[in-house]
């Protein structure tokens, strides 16, 4: 009877294994698809200039899965040499994988030129395909065709942001320390900052493993890469656009506080980093009028580009005429706008207060503010 029992029980265990690998045979039986045949679109070899905002339409032959359910779809990119096993990029197809279509935006098409080494302002040509499934082994198609990208001079994909860092930059090569740029509208950045022997790139964040630029010899922003700097330290303006993928670089020769009572440089300021210049403990005496005393200023820049050639700009404030300030005065008061050399025109006034006594001086100009502070001594 024992023997019995041990027999009856091998023979149930045996049913429970027999039916549920049957079990599970069907369940992958279900899973099973056929590789994609045809590709209808891009034709083979399409070339497609992805300037501005648009989007190119995938579109390939639909799969048949085993149990005539649903298949996912999904593009993949790779060197025109590639086999696919590490693809350059990938997408599931429109609607979330489930369509045999796929609206690609210039955005991502850019991103795979990037990564197929393809540089702003150059054409060259990647291979794609598509994959099926039912959500576990994909069924690699054996059609492929070749996309020509060409690129524009300008990115695509905008940073949100830019920071400047590297041995020659004033925060050294800790990214944390980066220097901020301003964004003065998409894709156009400018910074006031001081470059040393050294080298230098731009990130697109001051954290973690950002995207990353260069500036050319002749200008240009290119991907990744560093640029180099010789010679002596300099104080820059320097913008960048990377709709263009052009860059300007102004050396500040110098930053004088203009006396308008007096029409000329009462005292230039020097350089002290982190985007400013201040002078400590300059002697403020207002200029005595028929009418009263007179402590109208505002600041005269002297930059020179890349050429050689040095020019004038002045900065002062956003109004035509101003009351003296008071130390209930907004932090807006002190903002700065580029204004005309006008003698009297857009000029600040210094707090009564200032008159014959000394005074630390100090223009800041970052990405919170173009300002400048005047304490009373």
């Amino acid at each position: 009877m024992k023997k019995n029992l041990k027999h009856i029980l091998f023979v149930c265990l045996a049913t429970v294994v027999v039916f549920g690998s049957c079990k599970d045979d069907n369940e992958l039986d279900h899973t099973k698809v056929s590789a994609v045949e045809n590709l209808f679109a891009p034709s083979d070899n399409a070339n497609v200039f992805i300037e501005g905002e648009g989007s190119v339409m995938f579109e390939w032959e639909k799969a048949k899965a085993e149990d005539n359910g649903v298949v996912l779809y999904e593009v993949l990119f790779d060197k025109t040499d590639g086999d696919f096993s590490k693809p350059l990029y990938s997408l599931p197809s429109d609607g979330n994988g489930y369509q045999r279509t796929l609206s690609i935006s210039y955005g991502d098409l850019s991103k795979v030129a990037a990564a197929a080494g393809i540089k702003p302002g150059e054409t060259g040509k990647v291979k794609w395909t598509v994959w099926s499934s039912k959500g576990m082994e994909a069924q690699k198609s054996s059609a492929t065709r070749i996309l020509e990208i060409e690129r524009p001079e300008g990115f695509t994909v905008l940073p949100a942001t830019a920071y400047l860092t590297g041995t020659a930059t004033e925060g050294g090569d800790d990214i944390s320390k980066a220097v901020p740029f301003k964004k003065l509208s998409d894709g156009v950045f400018e910074v006031y900052t001081s470059l040393k022997a050294g080298a230098y790139h731009i990130a697109e964040r001051n954290s973690g493993n950002p995207a990353t630029y260069s500036v050319s010899g002749d200008g240009k922003i290119v991907e990744s890469g560093t640029t180099t700097v010789s010679g002596s330290t300099k104080v820059y303006r320097i913008r960048l656009n990377f709709n263009t993928a052009g860059s300007e670089f102004t050396e500040i020769v110098s930053l004088g506080l203009w006396f308008a009572p007096e029409n000329k440089i009462w005292y230039e300021l020097p350089y002290a980093g982190g985007s400013s210049w201040e002078i400590k403990n300059a002697p403020v005496v207002f200029k005595q009028e028929g009418w009263g005393r007179d402590e109208r200023y505002k600041f005269k820049f002297v930059v020179k580009n890349a050429a050689g050639a040095s020019s004038e700009e002045w900065y002062g404030s956003v109004n035509r005429d101003n009351q003296r300030p008071t130390d209930a005065s907004q932090p807006s008061y002190w903002y700065m706008v580029p204004v005309t050399n006008n003698q009297w025109d857009n000029c600040f006034k210094f707090n009564g207060n200032a008159d014959n006594k000394n005074a630390d001086i100090k223009v800041t100009f970052t990405p919170a503010a173009y300002t400048h502070s005047v304490t009373v001594k």
